[in-house]
């Protein structure tokens, strides 16, 4: 697969050797600098349009002692000591915690929006992702066309969709910022600049449910070596030749910075056995679907619109005071549990509020005894707020396979700026496009086609604590219109079953008239900046 490719000067060049591991691969590692500036440099990525290494020379280069700029790597005497140690260590005794101990930054870049799914499915990493909030996707590449994965054997017929559907975004774009000024105008207490980046903010959260999931982005991954070499055997078994491909580059990087942590992958009694484990699970799941005729996908089978649905909840507010009690009490948790169990209404009422504290923010959240609930939630949603949803941590997340069959919106808002039907033809030409693939054969790259307004159906499976996170940064007001809904409609659910639970959430934001959602932030922002300028 062909992927662009960066041209640098000779100058510029000379500043990234140092501190990256190539200068043309799409994944590649960031070496060679202090850890506070691969986390600057990863914080920016997310927004900035370019690529991670125009970035560093565009912003950070420039800016950086001379001792970083010049900072040398390990010589090959100590960096063969320190494999040594590490091989005597995690190989010679089997403790899978040491390669927890030492990470890397890693840069995926030019990825598609359904291989970033797959590249956040480890928990316990850090990701930064290229935002279709803040960055419009109008532009052509350097090389010339739009920017979303391509690949020979999908035909020109993809290609053509894909520019129709690009070109249809492209042209949108100005009419909705435009729409979007006349209908939320500036107040006297907002500055002009931070008014600007909002308008432009809610014109790309109206509209991107046009891009495809082919839409490429660039990804910063930070992770341990055991996250990464699990993430890498999950890539190369997986199904998507996409994966596949950045799972063989990650593995070649990963080997470049970090060669101890990854060393099993490539043995065949380890990394192989690994892999064709994973491929048979994943071909069993499919088989058992289809002879239990569970793989078909109904054009509407009852839950075809969005839709939230709680399947199961695990405990009650008894268990949940005696868990929040249990790290003070000196008593088995059963002996907590009966003793609550004859408090009156209002004392349990008053024990819950002393529990919880005063919280100020969202950010304080309440103790691990609220760990002690869980709730398994079913919920279509379009691929946009999936998106978002799914890259919450400390949650189990499973998702079905993007396709048309759940339907897509129109956001109200469209018809008011006048380009709905320009929306309706590109979610049509979009299904059309991902029904040829599949009759090709090319059933796992048919979601490429797809745009993000189609709707996917995922469980979310979390326990109240990590529900209470979830839900109040997710329905801030600054937050996406489709998953604030979400998380609206699951603090609704929760409430029906633990009032408490739901009334500890204090800091869910439940308005849901229309407005300029980002400008709150933009102003932050701008006070933020014009105080930096002023110094």
């Amino acid at each position: 697969m062909a992927h662009p490719v960066e041209s640098f000067t000779e100058d510029e060049a000379a500043l990234l050797a140092p501190h990256v591991t190539s200068l043309d691969r799409p994944v590649f590692a960031l070496v060679n600098l202090p850890e506070t500036v691969k986390g600057a440099l990863f914080a920016r990525y997310s927004r900035y349009q370019g690529t991670l290494r125009r970035l560093f020379l565009d912003e950070f280069a420039g800016s950086l002692p001379e001792w970083a700029r010049t900072a040398r790597p390990f010589d090959d005497a100590e960096g063969e000591r320190a494999a040594e140690l590490y091989e005597r260590i995690f190989l010679g005794f089997g403790d899978d915690s040491v390669a927890q101990l030492g990470g890397a930054h890693i840069a995926c870049e030019w990825v598609s929006n359904v291989l970033t799914k797959v590249l956040q499915r480890p928990r316990i990493a850090a990701y930064l992702e290229q935002s279709t909030r803040y960055i419009a996707y109008d532009a052509p590449l350097p090389a010339g066309g739009y920017r979303y994965h391509r690949d020979p054997e999908l035909g020109p017929a993809y290609e053509r969709a894909m520019d129709e559907l690009f070109a249809i975004y492209s042209a949108s774009l100005p009419r909705v910022a435009a729409w979007a000024e006349s209908r939320f105008p500036r107040p006297g207490d907002t500055s002009e600049a931070a008014h600007r980046r909002a308008v432009q903010a809610k014109a790309l959260d109206l509209l991107r449910g046009v891009l495809p999931a082919a839409s490429l982005s660039h990804m910063g991954i930070y992770a341990s070596g055991q996250t990464y070499e699990q993430l890498v055997l999950h890539l190369l078994a997986h199904p998507l030749p996409e994966a596949r491909e950045y799972g063989r580059m990650l593995l070649e990087t990963l080997e470049q910075v970090v060669p101890s942590f990854v060393t099993r992958v490539r043995r065949p009694d380890r990394g192989g056995r690994w892999i064709a484990y994973l491929e048979q699970r994943e071909a069993a799941g499919r088989r058992w679907a289809a002879r239990l005729g569970l793989d078909r996908e109904p054009g509407d089978d009852g839950h075809g619109g969005p839709s939230v649905r709680l399947l199961h909840v695990d405990g009650d507010e008894d268990r949940l005071l005696a868990a929040l009690l249990f790290e003070a009490a000196g008593q088995p948790e059963e002996r907590l549990t009966a003793a609550l169990r004859t408090l009156p209404a209002d004392r349990r009422a008053a024990l819950l509020g002393d529990l919880v504290g005063e919280r100020e923010n969202r950010r304080h959240r309440p103790g691990r005894g609220f760990e002690a609930l869980r709730y398994r939630f079913e919920i279509v949603s379009d691929y946009g707020a999936f998106r978002d949803l799914q890259r919450h941590r400390m949650l189990t997340v499973q998702w079905q396979r993007l396709g048309p069959h759940l339907g897509a919106d129109v956001p109200d808002e469209l018809e008011q700026a006048g380009v709905a039907d320009d929306y309706r033809r590109a979610i049509e030409l979009s299904g059309a496009e991902w029904q040829r693939l599949v009759d090709a054969g090319h059933v796992e790259r048919a979601p490429y086609a797809l745009c993000l307004g189609y709707r996917i159906r995922f469980v979310l499976d979390c326990n109240a604590r990590e529900a209470m996170q979830l839900i109040e940064l997710r329905s801030g007001r600054e937050g996406h219109p489709s998953y604030r809904a979400v998380a609206h409609e699951m603090h609704r659910l929760i409430a029906g079953v633990h009032p408490a639970v739901a009334a500890a959430m204090s800091h869910v934001d439940r308005e849901a008239e229309p407005r300029l959602e980002r400008v709150l932030s933009e102003m932050r922002a701008q006070t933020r900046l014009d105080a930096r300028i002023s110094r």
